[in-house]
């Protein structure tokens, strides 16, 4: 594996890649979050059970607004608190842990590492470089299988994510499913979605990732 590590390993002439979602995956934006629909509560004058939802973060910003105000109201508050979003969600999020590691592990690799959001790509873009997560790539605004569509056009042979509409993105791809347990879904539910392996969070990835290379079964 040390020699692998140092070698780039290819499908054709590209290198193998990982697809990685973001909230609650790579980073925990829950404080963040709450932060803004707080804000965008105030604002609305709509009551938003803000603890319930970041409790189930993944789905689009506008299916959840659509739980709390009018429908005609969801476009503009969704571009509102996409407009609110930098000055109140960045500062307080953090990296969940092994989240530079796992991006790294796919490097060690030879590999390379793209991030497949359903959060609004600017946004998802700041707070990677806030924490100083480097990506390869960036693909936001994508939920579930149409993740799928960013994971094809990208080779992903694998992706990473905590709800099982990232399991159903991988599906489509063709990509193998690794779910990590830090967002909504516990193991079971997980496992029960369907992802091909289930971790406890990122921490375990690197050590998944030698043995996935070592057993050659990076292809989609």
């Amino acid at each position: 594996m040390d020699a692998m590590a140092n070698e780039s390993v290819t499908l054709g002439s590209a290198p193998f890649t990982v697809g990685f979602d973001l909230d609650m995956t790579l980073i925990d934006s829950r404080p963040g979050i709450r932060a803004v629909y707080e804000r965008l509560s105030q604002e609305c004058g709509h009551w938003i059970d803000c603890d319930l939802v970041v409790s189930r973060l993944g789905p689009p910003l506008e299916d959840e607004l659509a739980n709390w105000v009018p429908a005609e109201k969801v476009a503009p508050l969704a571009d509102r608190f996409r407009e609110l979003y930098p000055d109140l969600a960045i500062a307080p999020t953090r990296a969940l842990p092994g989240a530079a590691e796992a991006l790294e592990a796919v490097r060690s690799h030879g590999g390379r590492a793209v991030v497949v959001t359903a959060k609004y790509e600017p946004n998802a873009r700041l707070h990677l470089k806030h924490l100083g997560l480097a990506a390869d790539a960036v693909r936001g605004w994508l939920w579930a299988e149409a993740k799928g569509e960013a994971l094809i056009e990208y080779g992903a042979s694998v992706y990473v994510g905590d709800h099982a509409g990232d399991v159903r993105g991988a599906r489509i791809a063709g990509a193998y499913s690794v779910a990590v347990a830090t967002g909504p879904l516990d193991a079971h539910g997980l496992r029960a979605a369907g992802a091909d392996v289930v971790l406890e969070d990122l921490t375990a990835f690197p050590a998944w990732l030698d043995g996935h290379v070592a057993r050659g079964a990076l292809a989609r």
